[in-house]
This record gives C-alpha cells, sequence and structure tokens, in this order.
C-alpha cells in the first residue's frame, strides 16, 4: 500500500517535542512492514536546506490568493533514501524562532494558511499532482497537519480521488483554533465550516477537522484513546470521540533503539548495556560534573527533560523539591516554556548549587547525557498522551517516576511489594495527581534507593523493556488495511 505521511516535524532535522520522534521512526517502521511511505514537510529552512536530488514536481495555487508555492520532491541528506516532499513556500515558512511562533513565542498570525496549506498539498498528491507517485492512503499528524483530512473529503466528493485518511491525535490540547473569519482562506467549501465540521464554539479547528473527517482516527497509547472520550481529557471534542469510537484505536508509541541506547549512544560520557551496566556511574559523575552538581555517586539524581508546562506536572515538583532536597537527592532540568516555571527552576538553581541544575532550551546531546546520568526520571504529568521520556529512561535504566495517566500508565509499572517480588516493578507510579501522592512517590524512590541489590534489580526489569517501532508499524498497517478494505 501506499502511504503519505504529513507531519510539521522530523527527527533529527526539526524537532520540538515527540512528534519529530515519531515522524522520523515510523516510516521506516512502516517500511519494514510492507508499506511504500513517503512523507510531505512544511519547507522550514532546517529541511529545505537538507533536501537533495531534488525536483520540482508542481506549483501550488494559494487560496488566498498572493504568493507562491510549488511542490519538490527528493531526499533529505543523512536520513536514508526514503522520498520526501516538501512544500517550498518562502513567504511562510522562512521565518526565526520555532515551526509555529517567532522568537519572543509569539504564535504567527498567519499559522491557519501555513497549515492548511500543507493539508491542501497532501490533498493534491491524493489526486495525482505527482504523476509517478499516487498514495492510496494520507496519515496526518496533529493539528498541523488535520486539513489534509478535510481536504481530502473535498476532494473524493468532487470525484478527484479515492485516496482515504488515517489522522493521528499527538495531544488533544493543543487544537489549532482561529477566528471564524479566516475560514474563508482555507480553500475548504463552505459546508465544511458546520457542527459537522470545522466550526467549534464559533471558532475554526484544525483538530477537529481530522477528528470529522478522517475515515480512522488513532492516538498514541491506548489508555489515552479511552481518556479523550471523557469530559475530563476530551477537551470539548468528547462528544465527537465517542461518537466515533468505533473508528479510534489507540496505538502506543515506539522508541528508535539506534537513537536511544546507551550501548550505542554517542553523546554520552560511556557506553553500557544490561549486560555491562557499569558505564552507567561514569555517566552520572559526568553529568554531575557537566552541570555544576556535586560529584557524589549515592546521590540519588533526579533528571527532568521537558517542556516547562503545568501539563507536564512541573508544579509538583517544585512543591515537593523541599522533600527532594533534604533527603539528599540532586535535580537537574533541561527545557523552556512557562516563564513562571522557568523562573522558578532558575531560582532555585540560584538557592541550592550542587543540588539543583537548571538548563534551558532544547539541546539535543544534553537530554541524551540526563537520561543516561540520572537514577530517576521525573514524567509527573497531568495528563500524556503517550510520552517518549519515560520510554527512553526505560531503556537507559533511568526508572522512571510518573504519573498514572496515558501512556505512563500503559508503559511503567510501580515497585509495589507484589510487583518487585515477581520481578515487573520498572519505577515508581502515583496515581491522584496531588503533591502529597508525588512526595510518596519520591518517599518510595528514596527507600528503594537505599536497597542497593533491589534497586539494580528494578534496573535490570526497566531495561529489559521493549517497545519498538515494530509493534506500532503492525498495528498501523491493520488500521490501513481496515480503512482502504472498508
Amino acid at each position: 500500500m501506499r502511504v503519505l505521511q504529513v507531519s510539521a516535524e522530523l527527527y533529527p532535522l526539526l524537532k520540538t517535542g515527540g512528534l519529530a520522534d515519531v515522524a522520523g521512526a515510523l516510516p521506516g517502521a512502516l517500511d519494514q512492514a510492507g508499506a511504500d511511505v513517503r512523507l510531505l514537510l512544511p519547507g522550514f529552512p532546517a529541511l529545505r536546506e537538507s533536501l537533495v536530488k531534488e525536483c520540482a514536481v508542481a506549483p501550488l495555487a494559494l487560496p488566498w490568493g498572493e504568493g507562491r508555492a510549488a511542490l519538490l520532491r527528493g531526499q533529505l541528506a543523512g536520513l536514508g533514501d526514503a522520498t520526501v516532499y516538501l512544500l517550498d513556500a518562502p513567504g511562510l515558512f522562512e521565518r526565526p524562532g520555532n515551526p509555529y511562533a517567532d522568537e519572543a513565542g509569539v504564535p504567527y498570525a498567519d499559522n491557519h494558511r501555513r497549515f492548511a496549506l500543507l493539508g491542501l498539498a497532501a490533498a493534491r498528491l491524493a489526486e495525482g499532482i505527482d504523476a509517478s507517485w499516487l498514495p492510496q492512503l494520507v496519515h496526518a499528524h496533529d493539528w498541523h497537519a488535520a486539513l489534509a483530512c478535510a481536504h481530502l473529503a473535498a476532494s473524493r466528493a468532487r470525484l478527484r480521488s479515492r485516496a482515504r485518511s488515517v489522522y493521528t491525535v499527538h495531544n488533544l490540547a493543543y487544537q489549532g483554533l482561529f477566528p471564524a473569519p479566516l475560514f474563508c482562506e482555507l480553500g475548504l467549501p463552505p459546508d465544511q465550516y458546520a457542527m459537522d465540521g470545522l466550526e467549534f464554539y464559533g471558532q475554526v479547528s484544525f483538530m477537529k477537522a481530522g477528528l470529522h473527517f478522517a475515515d480512522a482516527i488513532t492516538t498514541v497509547s491506548p489508555s489515552y484513546a479511552r481518556e479523550i472520550q471523557t469530559p475530563e481529557q476530551g477537551c470539548g471534542l468528547d462528544g465527537l470521540l465517542r461518537h466515533r469510537a468505533g473508528d479510534l484505536h489507540g496505538i502506543l508509541n515506539g522508541v528508535d533503539y539506534a537513537v536511544w541506547s546507551p550501548a550505542h549512544d554517542r553523546s554520552i560520557a560511556q557506553a553500557y548495556s544490561l549486560d555491562r551496566p557499569e558505564g552507567k556511574a561514569d555517566c552520572k559523575a559526568a553529568l554531575q560534573r557537566d552541570c555544576g552538581l556535586a560529584v557524589k555517586p549515592d546521590a540519588l539524581l533526579f533528571g527532568v527533560v521537558s517542556r516547562l508546562t503545568e501539563q507536564k506536572g512541573l508544579p509538583l515538583v517544585l512543591q515537593a523539591l523541599p522533600d527532594l532536597l533534604d533527603a539528599g537527592g540532586q535535580l537537574v532540568v533541561l527545557g523552556s516554556g512557562d516563564a513562571r516555571l522557568d523562573q522558578a527552576f532558575a531560582e532555585a538553581a540560584a538557592r541550592h548549587p550542587g543540588q539543583v541544575a537548571r538548563r534551558t532550551g532544547m539541546d539535543e546531546g544534553l537530554a541524551h547525557r540526563i537520561y543516561a546520568g540520572s537514577d530517576v526520571v521525573l514524567v509527573p504529568s497531568r495528563f500524556e498522551p503517550c510520552g517518549l521520556t519515560q520510554l527512553y529512561g526505560l531503556s537507559y535504566g533511568t526508572l522512571p517516576l510518573v504519573h498514572r495517566v496515558g501512556g505512563l500508565a500503559d508503559t511503567v509499572v510501580d515497585c509495589t511489594v507484589e510487583d518487585l517480588a515477581a520481578g515487573l516493578a520498572t519505577g515508581f507510579v502515583f496515581d491522584a495527581f496531588t503533591v502529597e501522592t508525588y512526595r510518596r512517590a519520591l518517599r518510595r524512590a528514596f527507600v528503594l534507593w537505599s536497597r542497593p541489590e533491589d534497586w539494580a534489580g528494578v534496573r535490570r526489569t526497566a531495561m529489559q523493556q521493549h517497545f519498538g517501532w515494530d509493534d506500532a508499524a503492525r498495528r498501523y498497517v491493520e488500521v490501513y488495511r481496515g480503512v482502504l478494505c472498508g
């Protein structure tokens, strides 16, 4: 089957979060599972500069009139021989900042145009704009690509395409909402601005377009698929998701172990593995030195690699920080985001030199070193569609401390007496999203740390877990076949 994957990011060339990791790993796994996969990406500078074996496919007319855009075909340097399509529109994509906002963090005012054009380009490919390759199915990722499903539905209604669509929700909380008057710039039929369409409480919702028009919907863990059908986590779309429950599939994200394995990681101080774990101590000492922490092998070192947002549960980390420090623990934080959280961690690092370190931004190499050098990775998210951080922690023998929600609940087994005895425990899990339950999980971590043999056993179990993309790819192929044969 011929599958077009549509995403706004791609690891390692352009990454702001887990979406890039998925977009970078899933196509190769699908190829191994027997699918013929190509990618469609926006022409952001990091991607445009990496395009090789480039050829022009066709120009694209812009729904709002002025400007120019074209589809290019080629390969991305250093990423193998996979074929990619790049949406070349310099006026839309060649800008400072990240893909969605300027250097001050303010979302670009024309984001509706930028990502509507991405969806339109996907539909044009499904209509045969490239005579050399015609996708049978378009797989759109998150709100940035959601209009591909709406444009494709319009193409089918006009008998211009027979391709079907699958839409993956990576995080329902980020919906791509825009004022209703901007609908006229999206290039969609007027009747799609309706309750059974893009209209969402008087606004345009890109996310709702994907949920309504896709032939099948997936999300990135089984638990999250259930949770988003509830008012608590449905973000106002739970009714639509319950209506489409028969088309909704929870498929757990995978890990690219060619990238995220301490046995092969060139970013870390010393390679180590399940059979030869000694190098982890070297990684810990190196991380402590590099981050200005006291080099103490017996200090329980906690790591955070995250966007600094309330969703990630970081207020709990700050509230319980005295407990962590009083018990002799250390904390290193990598990330940026909410200014108040950023400032709070900066102040904590200033007050507790040698025990708390803070690094800003998204430093991929440092992220690897934190996973390798920490003893515990903190992921106390209020909600978490899948989470890759805890999966990376398991691979590196860095025990996750998580809130029992979404993909965190699906992948981490708490250190209860029963699961320790059965050899199943892989981390620390708390249920209610409160500072007290989080504190109890912290205490359990320190108790286990005081029992080195038990800690080593849980670490071995953690490193034995496998969440490869091969399993996820098989599930996606099953969904694709169901859509194409339905």
